[in-house]
């Protein structure tokens, strides 16, 4: 089996383009949700309380994951090592979560996956990765997106800050998708790479 990296800026549109490899026939290995599940787990969320507190914690008793991002994207020393320490935690499970995902998804006869992962590069799961795609689109463009979601613009240069330079990302890949235009647009650029990988 196949495994695609997505590679990008906050915003970029990474989404999207997992999403239409997907439509061309790739399955879903998504980083963002096994870290969800991540934060479920019982004894990630013991050493969350111990660190934290109640304050990270919702009315129902689970992770309040903007409240915790609040703390660990903050830009500080201390917010550092927090973040430093939340990763210690949550990414061991994640990539577990993902290889098994993999796993049955190679049983299965899966051709090609892709893996959308915010924190791939940092948490060393380029290894996974026999191809990488990077996600280009300009900064105005990005913070746009972002804040249609609700973040501010102190959120995005935080979260962006967290993550290795976009340069260091570029230069990774083996294509560079322009999400810079419309979905149609990028959908053929990534139609055009899929094609490529049967030849």
């Amino acid at each position: 089996m196949l495994v695609v990296g997505l590679l990008g800026g906050i915003a970029s549109g990474k989404t999207l383009v997992a999403s239409q490899l997907c439509r061309l026939g790739a399955r879903l290995l998504d980083g963002d949700r096994a870290g969800h599940e991540a934060l479920r787990q019982a004894d990630v969320i013991d050493a969350v309380r111990r660190r934290w507190g109640d304050k990270v914690f919702d009315a129902q008793g689970n992770i309040d994951r903007r409240k915790l991002a609040g703390i660990v994207f903050a830009g500080t020393t201390e917010s550092h090592a927090d973040l430093e320490y939340l990763e210690s935690l949550t990414h061991p499970k994640i990539v577990e979560t993902l290889r098994r995902q993999a796993d049955q998804l190679q049983a299965a006869g899966t051709p090609v996956a892709v893996l959308d992962a915010a924190v791939m590069l940092k948490a060393g799961w380029r290894a996974m990765c026999d191809k990488i795609l990077f996600i280009e689109a300009p900064r105005s463009q990005r913070m746009g997106r972002a804040q249609e979601r609700g973040w501010s613009q102190e959120d995005f240069e935080a979260r962006e800050a967290a993550q290795e330079s976009l340069d260091a990302k570029r230069g990774l890949a083996d294509l560079v998708i322009d999400n810079s235009g419309s979905p149609e647009r990028t959908y053929a650029q990534v139609e055009k790479f899929w094609h490529s990988l049967g030849s």
